[in-house]
């Protein structure tokens, strides 16, 4: 009894896919061969979408050797390359369209501080936005306005302000200028806790 038998596929709980595959397939391309082609294998470039049709040794075989770059120079390839980085779609400058007209009147009012668009070819009519004040620019935070609070200080104080409230105030509470005495270190612990955490949001 041979177990391999199709007679055999209709009966088991798992048929045996490959064997259906077989019988379906054509012979394999290979010269002298009589295998099933089980496998596909490209043609080359230029013929992308077609397929020869090999066994699984010859189809083997063919990999091995297979070189989508035969026949192109050394610099055919490096632009393939450089072109399969964008999907070999055409690209342009930054700044730039398709027809090669310099983009900017449909961004409406923009600002290129860096002269990045200016560099690749864009606008370079550019004008700044006028600066904000410092005290505009700066977003105050509860616990700055806490911080700042405890030194005595509004929020629009410069760093300058900031350096010297906190010099005043350390050699006013510290225990040697006290002659010893500790009342006030909890005070002098606040005002150093502020004043570093002034110091790391960049007041000071």
């Amino acid at each position: 009894m041979k177990f391999d038998s199709p007679i055999f596929d209709g009966i088991r709980v798992k048929q045996d896919e490959d064997r259906k595959l077989r019988m379906n397939c054509p012979v394999c391309a290979w010269p002298n061969c009589q295998a099933p082609a089980t496998h596909r294998a490209p043609k080359g470039r230029l013929r992308e979408g077609q397929y020869w049709r090999f066994c699984i040794d010859h189809v083997r075989e063919y990999n091995r050797s297979y070189n989508y770059f035969s026949g192109m120079s050394e610099d055919a390839v490096a632009r393939y390359q450089k072109d399969a980085l964008t999907g070999h779609r055409p690209t342009w400058k930054m700044g730039m369209n398709g027809s090669g007209r310099t983009r900017g009147p449909e961004f409406g009012p923009t600002t290129d501080p860096l002269g990045f668009f200016r560099e690749f070819g864009g606008r370079s009519d550019w004008q700044p936005p006028p600066e904000p004040p410092e005290s505009e620019r700066r977003m105050i935070r509860n616990v700055e306005r806490k911080a700042l609070d405890t030194l005595g200080l509004e929020v629009d104080a410069t760093k300058a302000e900031i350096k010297t409230r906190f010099k005043m105030l350390v050699k006013r509470h510290h225990p040697d200028a006290n002659g010893g005495d500790r009342t006030f270190e909890d005070r002098l612990r606040d005002i150093i806790q502020a004043y570093n955490y002034l110091k790391a949001a960049g007041y000071c």
